[in-house]
């Protein structure tokens, strides 16, 4: 293990930006600044803005990713170039709407409930992408990802707690991208599941590689395999040939989702796939890999191209989402199989259903490539969250290990006890415990960006602060009316 890193990063490239150094924050004051001879970086008790920034305790640390902090220029004349400079880490943040956890929960609810939960998942995408903005804004502004500024804000019992609830999300939504590749193995390769489970551990070299190749080639490798699930589904959709009258009906809310115990299990659990905790982490620190100016300006701009390249990513993980939905009632819940919830079930029963011998192929190939792509973003997000609360640095094939071993064990204790049936339950149990985290990732973030003394003149403006909370508390409410539910259940 690295010891702590609290070196501050300085980038002579940029201009000053107000008492602090050229990155502002770094915990360096300027002459006559207050504190000045005293610096506060890593004192775990600094006083109340005692680092020189209004609204924060300490002075920013080292950023996360410090490997890729502020490598990619964004210098450039006009408007498109300026936008592919700063696209890509939507993208990042778009493959943990994709995952194999959204796969079982969006067959689940079209097998069994038609296209009824397809608002679902509309909601859920546009929740989505208010977070993820704001997420990124945060980022940029304060320099902090949402890590930090919990750590910053919060008492050492508090911040420790939400690291720990934010662990076990990474873990829940680990577990999803093991079982999914190892399904995807057992599919293609006719490889047995517990096997498939263990050589997932290997894919740590496949990410230690491309994190030396840089962050640009990263985010193309990402990229061009968010196309290939796209383009998969896009087949998938053309060969299932859904009734577009009542896929356009299903993107209209239903009240019945909220009464019906069994849909609303699915609904949260379809919330917790789409709006993932641990991707507003990730897209706080990432947004940072970007050499935007630190001038006023410089943030404006690059708070409106990161919200445009994560608005962008994300409607094609709403069309992958909706598809895969929309896939499963056009072919199972018409057909009368509405207990397929199983991926392996769907793989088999695709190709005779549809009458098209690539189609369960096809299927598979998309379930491959959407947790190798899970699990690159997986790898940045657990190292995001332990350097950000914690500013413990592991190298990131301990980081990943660790990790993997967390959702190994449990998987492959199922996959021996229960086969395939009891993977298909644990996957749609863990997109409900991501759901479950949500609230404690969600209300710090709002919080931060809707405080003037952290954010200056990029604070939340009221109706967005207003709207914020409500996501939150929609997404908090839904949260524990589940629980009651199920509490009511098992006591009956």
């Amino acid at each position: 293990m690295a010891p702590p890193s609290s070196s501050p990063i300085v980038d002579p490239s940029d201009p000053p930006a107000g008492p602090l150094s050229a990155e502002a924050g770094t915990g360096t004051p300027a002459a006559g600044a207050p504190g000045e001879g005293t610096p506060a970086v890593g004192l775990p008790d600094a006083e109340p803005h005692g680092s020189g920034e209004p609204g924060w305790r300490r002075a920013r640390l080292a950023p996360s990713l410090q490997e890729a902090y502020r490598t990619v220029p964004v210098s450039g004349v006009g408007t498109f170039r300026k936008m592919l400079a700063f696209a890509g880490p939507g993208y990042l943040v778009a493959v943990g709407y994709m995952d194999p956890g959204n796969w079982a929960t969006d067959l689940a609810g079209g097998s069994r409930f038609g296209y009824t939960l397809l608002s679902v998942i509309l909601l859920s995408n546009l929740m989505a992408v208010l977070l993820q903005g704001l997420a990124s804004k945060l980022g940029i502004v304060t320099g902090r990802d949402l890590a930090q500024a919990c750590r910053d804000h919060y008492s050492k019992p508090v911040s420790f707690a939400l690291w720990v609830l934010c662990e076990i999300a990474i873990a829940a939504c680990d577990l999803a991208e093991v079982i999914g590749t190892a399904i995807a193995l057992n599919l293609l390769f006719d490889i047995p599941l517990t096997w498939g489970i263990v050589i997932t551990a290997l894919d740590v070299l496949l990410v230690l590689t491309l994190q030396n190749k840089g962050f640009r080639r990263l985010e193309a490798f990402v990229i061009a395999l968010v196309a290939m699930v796209g383009g998969c589904f896009l087949f998938e959709l053309i060969v299932s040939r859904p009734d577009l009258g009542a896929v356009a009906r299903g993107f209209v809310p239903d009240p019945d989702i909220i009464r019906d115990r069994e849909k609303l299990y699915i609904a949260i659990g379809i919330l917790g796939a789409t709006v993932m905790p641990h991707n507003l982490y990730l897209h706080s620190s990432i947004v940072q890999t970007r050499r935007y100016e630190q001038s006023a300006p410089g943030k404006r701009e690059a708070v409106r191209f990161a919200f445009i390249d994560s608005t962008i990513a994300l409607s094609l993980a709403l069309f992958i989402n909706a598809a895969i939905l929309i896939v499963a009632a056009a072919t199972f819940f018409k057909s009368g199989n509405t207990q397929v919830a199983e991926i392996q079930d769907a793989y088999q029963l695709l190709s005779p259903l549809l009458g098209v011998g690539a189609a369960s192929t096809v299927f598979a190939l998309a379930l491959l490539a959407s947790g190798q792509n899970s699990t690159l973003t997986g790898t940045l997000a657990g190292q995001i969250v332990m350097e950000g609360f914690l500013d413990i640095r592991l190298r990131p094939w301990m980081r990943r290990l660790i990790t993997r071993a967390i959702a190994i064990v449990p998987a492959v204790v199922v996959s021996i006890l229960y086969g395939e049936s009891g993977t298909a339950r644990l996957l749609v149990f863990s997109q409900v415990i991501l759901s479950l985290q949500l609230s404690f990732a969600v209300f710090p973030l709002v919080r931060f960006t809707s405080d003037r003394l952290k954010m200056g003149e990029f604070v939340n403006a009221r109706w967005l602060t207003v709207l914020a909370y409500l996501v939150a508390t929609v997404i908090g409410g839904l949260n524990a009316w589940l629980l009651v539910q199920t509490a009511r259940e098992f006591l009956s």
